[in-house]
């Protein structure tokens, strides 16, 4: 499939999907979302695929929802804007979540709204020291969106969940790492080699133990501890009959570089 809003590469076990409408500081209009998805079931279906990195092109990450798309002049119909957080926000932040592979979100520029909620739907996020974080729907009277009021008193504790999302003020980089929002803030000139360092481990790792282990955790808080104790166990009981962990066994044994297989 041609994409116009999005670029898509995959080579060397690893897909590298880019946000690709710089001049809207890739907003989401409806086709960024069908072609997004579009790249989602490609990646899916490549078995040679065992990391996923997402970024954005140019001075942004990602602002959000293009506001054009859904521009309300004063006097008309309301826009169902539940309807498209049904149809095409939810649908990604699931995917992303739930991808058997690890997710890398390397954060070039701003990233707002909903730009905001879909890196920290990643597993990991990597931001520039340029970049910052913002939750600016109260701005425009609405609530966050795309998991936002799920994950920011998770990764942040209330306090501060409720300081950005009723505010909206940007927060930098540097702050959000520092408030374990984020993996790691950047230097500007290093994001990518950083990045490209990470995905090319993820590329070669034991994607299997991986995806198991991105699953536990984003699961965890839904179950008691004993709960997690039994799936640990039987995860473990699973994974210990993986080609994997036979490979990484003898590797270390061997004391030699494993060459996982990702199965």
């Amino acid at each position: 499939m041609a994409f116009e809003t999005i670029l898509l590469e995959i080579s060397n076990g690893a897909a590298r999907l880019t946000l690709n409408r710089p001049d809207r500081l890739n907003s989401f209009n409806i086709q960024m979302h069908e072609e997004v998805q579009a790249a989602l079931d490609e990646i899916e279906n490549n078995k040679a695929v065992r990391t996923l990195l997402l970024t954005g092109a140019g001075r942004g990450f990602c602002a959000g929802q293009d506001l054009s798309d859904r521009a309300v002049a004063p006097g008309s119909d309301a826009v169902d804007l539940g309807e498209s957080v049904e149809k095409r926000y939810n649908p990604l932040i699931r995917r992303l979540t739930s991808l058997p592979m690890p997710v890398v979100c390397a954060v070039n520029g701003v990233a707002a709204g909903a730009g905001t909620s879909i890196a920290f739907a990643c597993d990991i996020v990597l931001a520039a020291k340029s970049a910052k974080f913002v939750m600016s729907f109260a701005n425009i009277g609405l609530v966050p969106d795309s998991g936002g009021s799920w994950a920011l008193p998770r990764l942040a504790g209330q306090a501060r969940a409720l300081g950005l999302a009723l505010t909206g003020d940007p927060l930098p980089a540097e702050t959000a790492a520092d408030w374990g929002l984020i993996w790691k803030c950047i230097e500007d000139e290093s994001l990518a080699t950083e990045t490209d360092a990470l995905v090319k481990k993820f590329a070669s790792a034991p994607t299997r133990g991986l995806a198991e282990t991105k699953k536990l955790i984003r699961t965890a808080f839904m179950r008691r501890l004993d709960e997690q104790l039994d799936l640990e166990r039987d995860k473990m009981r699973e994974l210990g009959r993986s080609d994997d962990y036979r490979e990484g066994v003898d590797a270390f044994m061997n004391k030699r570089k494993p060459e996982f297989k990702g199965h």
